[in-house]
């Protein structure tokens, strides 16, 4: 291990959906929150010759140099792909990981064509969201809608294929080999990644710890930016020393 936390942004997100968890943890922490291919701005960057897992696993060994970092915290679709990593054994591996608004569903059975259509008409609704959270209330609704708008076409269908495509994998996720210590933290309110898709993950992983935050959707460490820094805190103090000296926000 070389030490420090690594920030995995979801599809269509930033590295800025951190900011508000970085200025709740030690200054002295080394923090990587990388802009990846299926960010916000990066729209033209993701096409179909791009391998998510390669992607991440660069980035892991990137952000350590060249080692891996102690936990690595990841969001909506970089948990999905994150844990696709981690099932690997003969990878690397951090000595955590906190997994916020996981998407995951136990059966194949689960999946159907009114589900998929659901998810393809609510991505912009969830766009718009992150924005708004993102922006604070600053943005009015028809600014919100013409900006999200452009990051959905920006992202185009092969972005959100991937997304889907690494749900619909969910069911054959090999979780026992997934033998390390993950915190999940969702949404009760999340209307993407549900809380029961929380419950049957946690419920599926050798050594996992549940929090789902009420009233709370999709974007938990913006929503609720104190309690989920006092979670991720709690759990990040049995893998990394600095935090353990560090005493908790009042």
């Amino acid at each position: 291990m070389n030490g420090g936390l690594l920030l995995l942004h979801g599809l269509a997100g930033g590295r800025l959906a951190w900011a508000p968890l970085r200025a709740r943890l030690p200054e002295d922490l080394p923090v990587w929150s990388p802009e990846l291919p299926w960010s916000a701005g990066e729209g033209p960057r993701w096409d179909h010759r791009a391998d998510p897992v390669r992607i991440l696993a660069d980035a892991m060994t990137a952000s350590a140099s060249g080692g891996v970092p102690d936990v690595v915290v990841a969001h909506s679709y970089a948990a999905n792909v994150l844990l696709t990593l981690l099932a690997d054994r003969t990878r690397p591996r951090p000595s955590a990981v906190v997994l916020v608004a996981p998407f995951y569903r136990a059966s194949e059975q689960d999946f159907t064509w009114p589900e998929m259509t659901r998810y393809m008409d609510g991505f912009l609704p969830l766009i718009d969201e992150g924005l708004r959270l993102g922006s604070a209330g600053r943005l009015s609704g028809e600014v919100r809608e013409s900006m999200a708008t452009r990051v959905r076409d920006r992202l185009g269908p092969y972005g959100w294929i991937r997304f889907f495509d690494a749900y619909l994998r969910t069911p054959f996720l090999d979780t026992a080999a997934l033998d390390l210590p993950v915190l999940i933290v969702g949404g009760e309110q999340d209307p993407a990644a549900r809380p029961q898709d929380a419950r049957a993950l946690a419920a599926a992983l050798p050594d996992c710890r549940l929090e789902l935050l009420p009233s709370c959707g999709h974007n938990a460490m913006i929503e609720h930016p104190d309690r989920f820094a006092v979670i991720v805190r709690e759990f990040l103090a049995r893998f990394v020393p600095r935090i353990r000296k560090q005493p908790e926000p009042i």
